[in-house]
């Protein structure tokens, strides 16, 4: 079967950055910038909402966005602070993060933003809010939208402070976190999925959805749908970080086509997998997202060609 096109207008805002490796390697990364690569493959043509620096390191994303035709109209470059850069290491197979502070991208401005622009939804998270210049931002841009708000939990300590991060929950229609992220937000109720009512009864949400590991995803809807997934097959994990912002990039076009939850949920979870068997949260071979629009019978706009 044909879908309905699933390109539309999507604001994507918050950090991008620089993760470097133990090994040296340098990767492009940042969850929203994750994120919105990944829409950008699909073909959604997403508006990136960020800041780099009038450096070395901003110049490179400038140029392989250009090359992954992701438009750059809404990326700002501060004058001041750095691109944004994270170190990464790994503590028994899982990735640890050295944010620094002052970085460009907390201090995306209100100036110039295109806040007339209708979009169909603004996907955030939560690092880029440490900040008060982003966040007020994004509190602008939030105030002019009507539509759905996608919030992806990072809690990055020492990043975030409760009450600011359960502030903007309540502004949520789509909430994805993981477990230990679930626990820091809520109280436990006696079961896994009691507790994931009471989150979405406290905050008012139409969808939360949690991501467990190993043990996949579940997710919990206003209209009382429980669904989880668990990967169907093993693969050869390469590299884990990116993971979740694979996940929840398809979990964007879920919500933008309207597909039902257990099928975005499941493709959520076979993109997601697929993607740890690839080095780096952002892929550059056009055939491994082609190979996913193919089975899933997309109907987007091409993918950027191979260079």
């Amino acid at each position: 079967m044909t879908e309905t096109p699933t390109h539309a207008n999507i604001a994507i805002f918050g950090e991008v950055l620089i993760d470097q490796f133990p090994d040296g390697q340098q990767v492009l990364g940042g969850a929203p910038f994750n994120v919105a690569w990944h829409l950008q493959a699909f073909g959604l043509a997403p508006t990136l909402i960020s800041r780099i620096g009038h450096d070395a390191t901003g110049a490179d994303i400038q140029q392989a966005m250009h090359a992954w035709g992701l438009s750059t109209h809404a990326l700002q470059i501060d004058p001041i602070h750095p691109t944004g850069t994270v170190a990464v290491s790994f503590k028994a197979g899982e990735p640890h993060y050295e944010i620094l502070s002052e970085q460009a991208y907390d201090f995306i401005e209100v100036d110039n933003l295109a806040l007339s622009t209708p979009y169909n939804i603004i996907y955030h998270g939560t690092l880029a809010l440490r900040q008060s210049v982003s966040a007020t931002t994004l509190n602008t841009l939030l105030a002019k939208s009507q539509r759905k708000v996608f919030i992806d939990v990072n809690l990055r300590a020492p990043w975030w402070e409760l009450n600011t991060v359960q502030s903007y929950l309540k502004s949520a229609h789509w909430v994805k976190l993981n477990e230990d992220e679930l626990i820091h937000l809520s109280a436990p109720q006696k079961s896994f999925k009691a507790t994931l009512q009471a989150f979405l009864t406290d905050y008012e949400l139409e969808v939360l959805i949690v991501t467990r590991g190993e043990k996949g995803a579940a997710a919990l809807s206003q209209y009382g749908e429980f669904i989880e997934v668990t990967p169907t097959h093993q693969v050869t994990i390469v590299d884990t970080v990116g993971a979740g912002d694979a996940f929840a990039a398809v979990l964007l076009l879920g919500l933008n086509a309207d597909w039902p939850l257990d099928l975005t949920l499941n493709r959520a979870q076979e993109f997601a997998s697929a993607t740890l068997t690839q080095q780096g949260a952002t892929i550059q071979n056009p055939d491994f997202y082609q190979a996913f629009i193919d089975t899933c019978q997309l109907n987007v706009l091409s993918p950027p060609e191979s260079h």
